[in-house]
């Protein structure tokens, strides 16, 4: 059974409320408890957004939330999904009151501002996404104009705070996950083998920032061109002479991986291309159990699920039960399996209509978003810092012939929340 809740939370005057029960199907409508007012770790109660708050809706009256998303445009096929995973909440929260209000985007900043202004002329009292980050940057302004929140869907983190709050997947976060389980398993020295991306320099910076907190080292850092369907070069500049120790007639009794001078290698790529670089590391003798590979949100992807190559392979990734049963869900509703944006959308607006529910006043105030306990949906435990960003609640899996398993679950509220 999914739980869409506010978690317990270590201060004894914060709210424990049951928001709402989400089943295989609906078993009437959802009672949300009264809120009260937790008191924020973070130094006190969130402010208002800027400018102070806005006029509520009379009692009962509709409450209009924007959905931006690109329905037209090269990303045209994700965001559809996202709007119909975001209708799929609505219908399984019960909340006739709240209206949803798509707009399209065409995943362009322009297309963005002006869908944000269109919203907020229509009464939209929060905005949910946009998706790209030029499209967050150019909505920041206009809805903060209108002392509007936006919950976006980028992981832009320059562009949190504010009026802005970011549901993305945070990269950085999964770093700490695993890095944080990998000491507990004995791992101290750590290499990285990155696309030469922004995204492979961003994962790069928080293993040696991660490691080192946690008194571990980084040893190796090698780049390679993502757009190179060969990474043999990359492999062997990572590996330098651990390759002689571990190729076929090298010494008897030498470890597999032992000379590559690491304990475990993070590896943040996915799809064929991770195939590739592990099975290419496999034959030189890197991988488990002398050296641990370590993921990110790209492994968690059902395709690579049964590589060989990425046996023993640790990943931080949202509890896969909850997620897994909204993936059923929504396959059997729309006849498709989700794309894996796509449960971002249910969780905003599922968050959006138990808030609305909830009936503070304003509805969507930052005191609101920041409610410290934070919340549960089909992507785990989050909450959203004064800074903008969310914190979630991350199981660590290992790939294994049968499919990934848990071998770190979760913690079950921010109480539990170490790493």
């Amino acid at each position: 059974m999914l739980r869409w809740r506010f978690s317990r939370f270590a201060s004894p005057i914060a709210a424990l409320v049951v928001l709402v029960a989400l089943t295989g199907c609906v078993r009437g409508p959802m009672v949300a408890a009264p809120l009260g007012s937790p008191q924020s770790p973070f130094g006190g109660p969130g402010a208002p957004p800027p400018g102070g708050p806005q006029p509520p809706p009379g009692p009962g009256g509709p409450v209009k939330v924007a959905m931006l998303l690109p329905l037209s445009g090269a990303n045209a096929e994700l965001g559809k999904a996202m709007l119909e995973a975001a209708q799929l909440a609505l219908f399984t929260t019960g909340n006739d009151r709240l209206t949803l209000m798509p707009r399209d985007t065409s995943g362009t900043p322009d297309g963005a501002a002006n869908a944000a202004r269109s919203a907020i002329t229509e009464g939209a009292q929060l905005i949910l996404g946009p998706l790209l980050a030029a499209e967050v940057d150019a909505v920041k302004p206009v809805a903060g104009e209108a002392k509007v929140n936006v919950i976006a869907f980028s992981t832009a983190t320059q562009l949190a705070g504010g009026n802005v709050f970011l549901m993305g997947f945070l990269p950085r976060q999964e770093v700490v996950r695993e890095v944080s389980f990998a000491r507990e398993r004995g791992a101290a020295r750590f290499a990285v083998l990155a696309p030469n991306t922004e995204y492979g320099r961003v994962m790069t910076d928080a293993l040696r920032e991660t490691a080192s907190q946690g008194g571990g080292t980084v040893v190796k850092t090698e780049t390679f061109d993502p757009r190179s369907g060969d990474v043999g070069a990359a492999v062997q500049r990572l590996i330098g002479n651990a390759a002689a120790a571990d190729a076929p007639g090298a010494a008897p009794g030498a470890a597999p991986g032992a000379a590559a001078g690491f304990d475990a290698l993070l590896l943040p790529e996915g799809g064929e291309q991770l195939k590739q670089i592990a099975r290419r590391l496999k034959q030189v003798g890197i991988g488990g159990p002398q050296v641990h590979l370590l993921g990110s949100g790209l492994w968690d992807d059902p395709s690579t699920a049964g590589e060989p190559a990425l046996y023993g392979g640790w990943f931080a990734a949202s509890p896969p039960d909850a997620r897994r049963e909204f993936d059923n869900r929504f396959q059997a509703t729309y006849g498709h399996a989700p794309p894996r944006l796509a449960s971002l959308a249910f969780d905003a607006a599922a968050l959006a209509s138990v808030l609305a529910k909830a009936g503070g006043n304003p509805l969507f105030s930052n005191d609101a978003l920041l409610n410290p306990s934070g919340f549960t949906g089909v992507d785990g435990l989050f909450r959203f810092t004064p800074q903008g960003l969310v914190q979630r609640g991350l199981a660590v899996l290992e790939v294994q012939p049968q499919g990934n398993i848990v071998v770190s679950p979760a913690p079950r509220d921010f109480r539990d929340f170490v790493y």
